[in-house]
């Protein structure tokens, strides 16, 4: 789905590079990359509908399409509002036109029972997943070889039409992602970003010629190979290079390695070392019950976003202790717009159907190569 744009002086390019440069650092980080190279694109994509809405070419009413992150953005700062909030904060705004908001059917926000949270056991709970994490081992990713993986995703997230916000959102549906060691090549098939059954590519470089360098915010297979196993170097690695991002420190560095959880396959001693860094974070909570996107319950791991009122959740099998996918659950009230997403709300759901090593783009795994 890449974007025809209109060309830009160079004034204007750095303008917009500054904006999205501060915009993603208030982003939840991880897996979010995959739509870095797109975002500028579909920026420039509403800026060119909403000045037809003002006076410019005649033709049909302007149609945006929301850019749906694989999680939502935290409250943003008051440098990053307007344009690029509207479009990174998962607010679609249309003129009455219609939206266009991929192949999925919105629907009214999702809910839960909101779990009792409790701080007793964190550390034995934590240290029993890190086991259960050594002992399955991960297969290495050589290269020319791709990361899979496939997951039922769903969100809620705030609709504006006609000066009417509305919470709306996307049916629980498949998302499949190939990544390459390196994550310079790359397909996301999701429809709820794109309604084509091809996907979009995420090869890169992007659009502009430019090649991203991996790091803890856009991590490649390789890039975490090369992290320490050390959970008290891991956390301040993590600490470091998280900096300036999301509302708290300590939330950040939670929700870094949530999204490590997800959609990336680290190196076994890495993956297990996660959890026992986890545990070093202050903040961390156990919820009893909890219920990932395939309807899956375990017990889940979690965190408490005091800014935004939102408790993200790592959900693990009660008896085996695997990871079986992550939500974001609304558990205080906001004020103004945000009210409407009321306790209860799950604002974000997944759950992890396959995990492989796979020899090629739009491979999907046999049974044997599954994590």
């Amino acid at each position: 789905m890449n974007a025809s744009t209109p060309r830009q002086s160079p004034a204007e390019g750095d303008q917009d590079a500054e904006l999205l440069s501060r915009t993603a650092r208030d982003l939840p980080t991880g897996r979010h990359q995959f739509h870095k190279e797109h975002l500028m694109a579909r920026i420039q994509q509403l800026q060119t509908s909403q000045q037809e809405e003002h006076g410019g070419r005649p033709g049909g009413p302007a149609r945006t399409r929301r850019l749906r992150l694989p999680r939502p953005a935290v409250t943003l700062p008051a440098l990053a509002a307007g344009l690029a909030a509207a479009v990174v904060a998962g607010v679609v705004v249309n003129d009455g036109g219609g939206v266009a908001d991929g192949g999925v059917a919105t629907g009214p926000g999702l809910t839960t029972e909101i779990g009792a949270a409790s701080s007793e056991g964190v550390p034995q709970l934590l240290d029993r997943i890190s086991l259960a994490a050594a002992a399955s081992g991960h297969p290495t990713v050589e290269p020319g070889q791709y990361v899979y993986v496939e997951s039922r995703t769903a969100d809620t997230f705030l609709r504006t039409v006609g000066g009417t916000t509305t919470l709306a959102s996307h049916e629980p549906h498949r998302r499949q992602v190939w990544r390459s060691a390196d994550g310079t090549k790359g397909r996301l098939v999701d429809p709820a970003v794109n309604d084509s059954a091809e996907g979009e590519t995420l090869s890169l470089p992007d659009e502009r010629g430019n090649t991203p360098v991996a790091d803890l915010n856009s991590p490649s297979y390789d890039y975490l190979a090369g992290l320490t196993t050390d959970p008290d170097k891991l956390l301040a690695t993590i600490y470091k290079e998280t900096r300036g991002m999301g509302n708290t420190p300590d939330q950040q560095a939670f929700t870094t390695i949530g999204d490590l959880l997800g959609e990336s396959y680290p190196p076994a001693e890495l993956y297990s070392a996660l959890f026992r860094t986890a545990a070093k974070i202050p903040g961390v909570v156990v919820v009893d019950d909890a219920v990932d996107a395939a309807g899956r319950h375990g017990v889940a791991v979690a965190r408490l976003d005091e800014a935004s009122g939102q408790r993200e959740e790592w959900i693990f099998d009660r008896k085996t202790h695997v990871f079986l996918g992550e939500r974001v659950v609304q558990v205080k009230r906001n004020t103004g717009t945000e009210a409407l997403l009321k306790p209860g709300t799950v604002v974000f759901t997944s759950a992890v159907l396959k995990r492989a090593v796979v020899n090629g783009i739009k491979e999907t795994p046999t049974a044997s190569q599954e994590g």
